[in-house]
């Protein structure tokens, strides 16, 4: 009998090309389809939500996959996860994808299409001393950044607009660049600062020119109040720089209205 799966993925996005397959080159949704062949025995294709650049990694990817299989719903995970590890046995062996998650949906379900809201986490290491441990998976920003400032600002990037200041060129043209973020927060621990931005979705770049733009306000490069007119004049020049992908993660997916941070009926 026909299956629509819908699976949940971890990654580190360091050594991929991105999520999306290409041509010779190793990427998180090519990797994972290869080790979805060869478990279930024929060619898996699947359909992610988020696509992904190179080097930015995820907690909560979804994607769903449909078709007969002839392992149980409930052993894939276990099987891929053996096959991405290289044949590591145990709890504690994974490589650089992991399944966390399989469940059934109704056949007209999609990952992509289906979805109400994504949560990106945005890491940033705000430290005159860099870490070499570190480099893959934070911006490490020597400079002290005024957190006050940057939460000014992030107030005014929250809600319905037309985003077209925080687009990079070079993405799939969309029919229109307005989108809602349901909420922005900025996280302090220590020299660790994190940027969490909820929205109903994102363009090419998004929150990592979100992120450009609210650095700068930190380090006093763009006033706070100077935000609103930045995204009212919809030019990208008049944003700030495109933070690097290695601080950037997908954290989740949302199918219910509900469920989205920030979103109120």
């Amino acid at each position: 009998m026909e299956r629509n799966l819908l699976l949940t993925i971890e990654y580190d996005g360091t050594d991929f090309s991105g999520w999306q397959r290409q041509p010779g080159r190793p990427t998180v949704q090519g990797t994972l389809e290869s080790a979805l062949s060869a478990v279930c025995g024929k060619e898996i294709r699947i359909d992610g939500t988020s696509r992904t650049d190179a080097g930015v990694h995820a907690y909560r990817q979804r994607a769903t996959l449909k078709g007969e299989f002839g392992i149980p719903t409930e052993r894939l995970a276990l099987a891929v996860n053996h096959r991405l590890a290289g044949g590591m046995r145990g709890k504690m062996a994974a490589g650089p994808i992991r399944v966390t998650d399989v469940c059934e949906k109704p056949m007209n379900f999609h990952a992509r299409f289906d979805a109400k809201g994504k949560t990106y986490i945005y890491k940033i290491r705000n430290s005159e001393n860099m870490d070499v441990f570190q480099r893959n998976y934070c911006y490490q920003i020597p400079r002290p950044l005024d957190l006050p400032a940057m939460k000014l600002a992030a107030e005014q990037i929250t809600g319905t607009h037309d985003f077209q200041c925080f687009q990079a060129s070079g993405g799939t043209e969309r029919e229109t660049t307005v989108r809602t973020i349901y909420k922005l927060e900025l996280r302090q621990a220590g020299s660790d600062i994190q940027i969490w931005v909820t929205g109903d979705g994102f363009l090419y770049n998004m929150v990592r020119i979100i992120t450009g733009t609210l650095v700068e306000v930190g380090m006093g490069k763009i006033p706070p109040t100077a935000v609103a007119s930045i995204i009212e004049s919809e030019d990208r020049q008049n944003a700030g720089h495109t933070a690097p992908p290695q601080g950037l993660y997908l954290g989740e997916i949302y199918y219910e209205l509900q469920e989205v941070p920030g979103y109120d009926e």
